[in-house]
């Protein structure tokens, strides 16, 4: 009898295992991410900076909810003081950093990614950053290369939040488009929901107004309207 215990155990154990190991999790930057939420990209897609990044975002909870406000709390005066240097919007600034490394200053990508904004080496290293794990020089190599995306795909947001997660590269060779890269996407229509639409540029009425001074016409420009 005790034999058909000890087998009767020895399967349950057995099954226990199996069940564990179809619910696995990873940990990245000490958030659990469920296995199913890795999804690798096509082949040939170009290696994006963090290749589970996007499943550490949702483990810590997205920009704006009351436990993610404390956590990003320390970096507010970081992250609102080089947006603004680079024309930022802080909270594109922020969906990034949430995306990227769930605000954890340690993170570290399986590709090499560091830190807050996930800097690649060679990134790091054009922008002079001596330590990618201190959270003001990460942030501030990092709203600085997303400037220059910025720049380089005339202020469009989503080309240039393509080009931070796949590269430019991967960019430019479908046309300046967003890469079919099912991570890509995701990303892009992530951190664009987190961040909000960008604040339309307002557009002030100019009024013209001619006087005669001293005999001369001359002519000037106003936001009033004149009668």
């Amino acid at each position: 009898m005790s034999c058909r215990y000890l087998i009767r155990g020895l399967l349950a154990a057995a099954a226990l295992v199996a069940a564990s190991a179809a619910e696995a999790q990873i940990l990245l930057s000490g958030q659990p991410v469920p296995l199913a939420s890795l999804q690798p990209e096509p082949t040939g897609a170009e290696p994006s900076l963090a290749a589970i990044r996007l499943g550490a975002g949702r483990a810590a909870g997205d920009v704006g909810s009351p436990s993610q406000a404390a956590i990003q709390a320390p970096f507010d005066d970081l992250i609102d003081t080089h947006a603004g240097l680079n024309s930022l919007r802080p909270a594109l600034v922020r969906a990034v950093v949430m995306a990227e490394s769930a605000f954890d200053p340690s993170a570290r990508s399986p590709k090499g990614a560091l830190g807050l904004m996930q800097l690649m080496p060679e990134t790091a290293r054009q922008f002079g950053v001596a330590n990618p794990f201190d959270p003001e020089d990460n942030i501030r190599a990092g709203t600085a290369y997303l400037r220059q995306l910025l720049d380089r795909y005339g202020n469009d947001e989503a080309l240039a939040l393509a080009a931070y997660n796949a590269g430019p590269g991967a960019v430019d060779r479908h046309g300046q488009s967003v890469p079919p890269y099912r991570e890509t996407q995701h990303y892009v229509a992530r951190v664009s929901a987190m961040a909000g639409e960008a604040p339309r540029a307002s557009h002030a009425a100019i009024f013209k107004r001619t006087e005669q001074i001293d005999g001369r016409e001359v002519v000037t420009y106003t936001n009033r309207r004149t009668h």
